[in-house]
Formats: C-alpha cells, structure tokens, sequence
C-alpha cells in the first residue's frame, strides 16, 4: 500500500517562503510521477506543480515562484514556495501516480499566507 505523509505547511507573512516535503512509502519501484495540489477554502483541488522523471509542470499561477523537486533516494519530492501570497492560502496534497493504474493522496498540509 502506497502512503503519502506531507509535512512543512504553516503559517507566513506575505512575501515569504515555505517548503513542503512529501515521503512517500509502500512503492517497491519509484512513482515516476509526483506531483502537488492545493484546495482553498470553498474551491476544487487543483494542480499547482508537477514532476514526471525529470520533467517539470507547473499552473501558471505559481510559475517564477514555487519549484518542485525530488529525490529519488529518498522517496521525497519537495515544493519550495517563495514570494507567498494571500491567494496561496490553501490545503496542499501531494499526489502519486498512477502507479499500477492507482492514483494515490496524502492527507494535506495547510498553508496559511498573511497578508
């Protein structure tokens, strides 16, 4: 069984920076794709970045700010948010898959941004 943990959310002033972490554990061969999501209060979860081998995505939204990452020795993949904003205040879920066709979620860390 594939397990995602998040961790790293918090709260911050504007402008500021935070890194989430996401471990992932039960998947005998690396998830090839990784990526990361976010749900604010009232709205849909929607893609913020995401990372398939060494190829990167992200929503237009976080582009110049956010970088995803991982380390494939680790079983972590990261998402460095700097020059936060108000509007990226949400739950952030780290994603896996599809791995053996299973698409799999962590429980979501939240992300509070003062302004």
């Amino acid at each position: 069984q594939v397990h995602l943990v998040e961790s790293g959310g918090g709260l911050v002033q504007a402008g500021g920076s935070l890194r989430l972490s996401c471990a992932v554990s039960g998947a005998p061969l690396n998830i090839n794709v990784l990526g990361w999501y976010r749900a604010a209060p009232g709205k849909q979860r929607d893609l913020v970045a995401d990372i398939s081998g060494s190829t990167t995505n992200y929503a237009d939204s976080v582009k110049g700010r956010f970088t995803i990452s991982r380390d494939n020795a680790k079983n972590t993949v990261y998402l460095q948010m700097n020059r936060l904003k108000f509007e990226d205040t949400a739950v952030y879920y780290c994603r896996a898959g599809p791995y053996y066709g299973m698409i799999y979620w962590g429980k979501g860390t939240l992300v509070t941004v003062s302004s």
